[in-house]
């Protein structure tokens, strides 16, 4: 054996690759990323480009990896060392922009794709989108001229299994045009995984903004939206909301619990950013502050959450995060709150964010 082809079988053989990197059998057997066991644990993963030089680039897990070209062919590959248990979304970056992985099937927008690592649990109901998918909208446009907040929005509506309560999406876009939640939350009514419920599609124009700790969102929320929701002719109840957000955005869904409950009495929070309080966002390390930051605060005032049932959702790979999210778990469960807490195989990424995205609204509705 040629010493370039041996080299060859050791850098790509055990990911089940064979023939000449760059030639035609060789990229005919790609699928990646592709993992196998580390020495040490965790595990060794694969990503393969053709043609031009590039980094993969992972959502709030890794600092880039520069891909390294192998020589006198089109193909450029990273081995990237993975903790057990994540599940992250990436792209490469090129001179002249972001791509999704074309070896890749599981995609999220055109221009991202998700890696797993073996270990992962299955997200159920989550349909495998490549990056040139159209995903489904829905048919219901409301158009939201608020005059508390300003301007005009585009708020999508969907009734699933026939419509129910209603469940605010909040950075609706996100899940209209990354993540395919119509389909997942239909598949979920399907299968009993729960009940019937009316997704309401809310974007965020300003999130720094909208999503502090501040009354006028859910005020326009309150007297503006879901009377706008109830006149579509969508069938909905508005009488029962759950609330689910996502880091800043689950940030203003425990706020809204706390001061508005007659309004919000169910919350699903992935990934809060309970280290926010005023001023928080322009520190050099805005994770430094108090412990849960302005929500831990309130909750510390003793307010009543008994008529409240929050899940609770971290990545546990977000190390930064993890006190901050525990500190005002525990006090909403010493509140009275129905509480319930899990950990995603994830960083703060919408990849691990969405299984419990189900699973947690449909913990919500179980009373």
């Amino acid at each position: 054996m040629s010493a370039p082809a041996a080299e060859a079988e050791r850098t790509f053989a055990e990911f089940g690759l064979s023939g000449e990197p760059g030639s035609d059998a060789f990229w005919d057997g790609v699928r990646t990323p592709v993992s196998v066991p580390a020495e040490g644990g965790g595990w060794l993963t694969l990503f393969l480009r053709r043609g031009s030089p590039a980094t993969v680039n992972f959502e709030s897990w890794s600092d880039p990896v520069p891909l390294r070209h192998w020589a006198g062919s089109d193909c450029w590959y990273a081995q990237v060392r993975m903790p057990a248990r994540l599940r992250v979304t990436y792209q490469f970056l090129t001179d002249d922009g972001a791509y999704a992985d074309p070896f890749n099937p599981a995609g999220t927008g055109g221009d991202r794709s998700l890696a797993s690592t073996p270990d992962v649990p299955p997200q159920p109901h989550w349909p495998a989108v490549g990056a040139d998918d159209v995903l489904p909208v829905p048919s219901t446009r409301l158009r939201w001229a608020s005059e508390r907040l300003g301007g005009r929005r585009t708020v999508r509506v969907h009734p699933v299994g026939g419509g129910g309560p209603v469940v605010l999406l909040l950075d609706g876009d996100d899940w209209l045009y990354l993540h395919p939640a119509t389909t997942a939350f239909e598949s979920a009514v399907a299968d009993g995984a729960m009940p019937p419920v009316t997704l309401v599609f809310l974007p965020a124009k300003d999130r720094a903004a909208e999503f502090g700790c501040r009354p006028d969102l859910w005020l326009a929320v309150r007297d503006e939206l879901l009377p706008l929701v109830t006149g579509s002719g969508v069938a909905s109840d508005p009488d029962t909301l759950v609330v689910a957000g996502q880091s800043l955005g689950g940030l203003s869904a425990m706020y809204a619990a706390l001061e508005f409950p007659g309004l919000v009495s169910r919350v699903a929070c992935q990934s809060g950013s309970f280290w926010w309080e005023p001023g928080a966002e322009r520190l050099p390390d805005p994770f430094a502050g108090p412990l849960g930051g302005a929500v831990a605060a309130r909750l510390r005032e003793n307010p009543d959450l008994s008529g409240l049932r929050v899940a609770f959702d971290v990545g546990e790979h977000e190390m930064r995060m993890l006190p901050h999210c525990e500190r005002v778990e525990g006090l909403a469960r010493r509140a009275g709150a129905a509480v319930r807490v899990s950990r995603a195989p994830s960083g703060h990424d919408r990849a691990g964010w969405r299984h419990a995205l189900l699973r947690d609204v449909a913990w919500t509705l179980t009373q």
